[in-house]
């Protein structure tokens, strides 16, 4: 059977996590900015680490496991 949690897990981080997008930490102004679709290359570090964090978290501490298939 194919394991898909850590594809999903994954998918769904980088796209909530995704500077700019949904959030930005920190902001041009503030230090959380929601919607605002700009980025600058502190922004992108810290939202790089804030994933690759929360997904060792996930996949490795909690073990996120999504079989699919049915077994024989």
């Amino acid at each position: 059977m194919q394991d898909w949690g850590p594809v999903l897990i994954s998918w769904v981080l980088f796209i909530l996590l995704s500077p700019g997008l949904l959030f930005q930490i920190p902001g041009k102004c503030r230090l959380i900015e929601f919607g605002k679709f700009q980025t600058s290359v502190v922004s992108i570090l810290v939202h790089t680490i804030l994933f690759f964090a929360l997904d060792a978290i996930f996949l490795v501490a909690i073990g996120v496991q999504i079989n699919l298939g049915s077994s024989p």
